[in-house]
């Protein structure tokens, strides 16, 4: 009998932690689909994947604002694969500035992403979950626990998603699907405009993240680590 290929959703997947992500689940042996609200670029991500392992990437237009574009691509990976186990719920922006100067349109699209389309992202994926009895995983960060100035926006998107991350897995565990957080701090990625170089070094790396989903996926049943926060061993590289 064939081995049974199990298969991963990575939201904002085309770059960054989530293109960190992906790379390790692959090598791992798991097939992944990578969303990015450009087809474009999610096909770029895809086919630099696939040559890691040929046909183990799949690229997907889809904004997580939009809970109908979400559902179309569960559909597709379950046309593709016949079956979803792993979602890394990963896409994810930041406006920073004081009160006096965030606007409503950044406030918005800040809770938009960051909150409502990780709630968006497990109704889409749930019933696909219950079947193969499989995994939640949200990309939170510090900044869920740790406020700090001009981090309105952001810091009650993380509270929020870290919140809403565990009364989920509370939800959830009692149908077999695992549900847990992770709250990096400095990520050496693209995150609001960034562009990473040789200066991140000392930062937590997106392969970094990658495998601790991995190790997570391989976790034994019997446990789970519901929110694991993760920052880099020697701050500012000292």
């Amino acid at each position: 009998m064939a081995e049974t290929i199990k298969t991963a959703l990575i939201t904002g997947g085309s770059k960054g932690i989530g293109y960190g992500i992906a790379e390790v689940l692959i090598k791992d042996g798991i097939r992944v689909a990578i969303t990015s609200r450009s087809q474009e670029n999610a096909e770029e991500a895809a086919a630099a994947l696939n040559q890691i392992k040929s046909g183990f990437a799949l690229g997907i237009a889809a904004d997580v604002r939009d809970l109908v574009s979400q559902q179309r691509a569960v559909d597709a990976i379950l046309q593709q694969w016949g079956r979803l186990d792993y979602v890394i719920a990963n896409a994810g922006v930041g406006h920073f500035a004081p009160i006096q100067e965030l606007t409503p349109e950044q406030w918005s699209e800040t809770i938009d992403i960051n909150l409502t389309g990780v709630f968006y992202s497990i109704k889409a994926t749930l019933d696909a979950l219950k079947e193969t009895e499989g995994y939640f995983i949200t990309i939170a960060s510090l900044a869920g626990t740790n406020f700090f100035e001009n981090g309105t926006a952001y810091n009650a998107s993380k509270f929020g998603l870290v919140g809403f991350t565990q009364a989920l897995m509370l939800d959830l565990r009692s149908l077999g699907i695992k549900v847990s957080t992770i709250m990096p701090g400095s990520v050496a990625s693209y995150f609001n405009n960034h562009e990473p170089s040789e200066k991140d070094a000392w930062k937590i790396q997106p392969e970094d993240i990658g495998q601790l989903v991995a190790d997570l996926i391989h976790m034994p049943a019997r446990t789970l680590p519901s929110k694991i926060e993760v920052r880099p061993t020697r701050p500012g590289g000292k």
